[in-house]
């Protein structure tokens, strides 16, 4: 099953993600399909909170792909946005 979650980056105590779709059997921070976002939940100065492309990760779900709890409420957020 592909899923789209989010893959932690960044340093300690500054995390950031990303929006990754991948096969559910892969480790979290292992081999994806596509990058099709970031978040970062503690932005400073011109850095954006949220980046996604919500056309990819709509033709995603349309393929079968199962958004994780929080990557659905980013698409949600991101769709108000634009």
């Amino acid at each position: 099953m592909v899923v789209i979650r989010l893959n932690r980056v960044g340093s300690k105590k500054r995390p950031k993600y990303r929006v990754t779709v991948a096969d559910s059997r892969a480790w979290v921070k292992g081999k994806f399909l596509e990058v099709i976002g970031s978040y970062n939940p503690n932005p400073r100065g011109e850095e954006k909170k949220l980046v996604l492309d919500v056309a990819k990760a709509q033709v995603w779900i349309g393929k079968g792909a199962q958004p994780s709890e929080r990557v659905r409420s980013l698409i949600r957020m991101a769709k108000t946005q634009a």
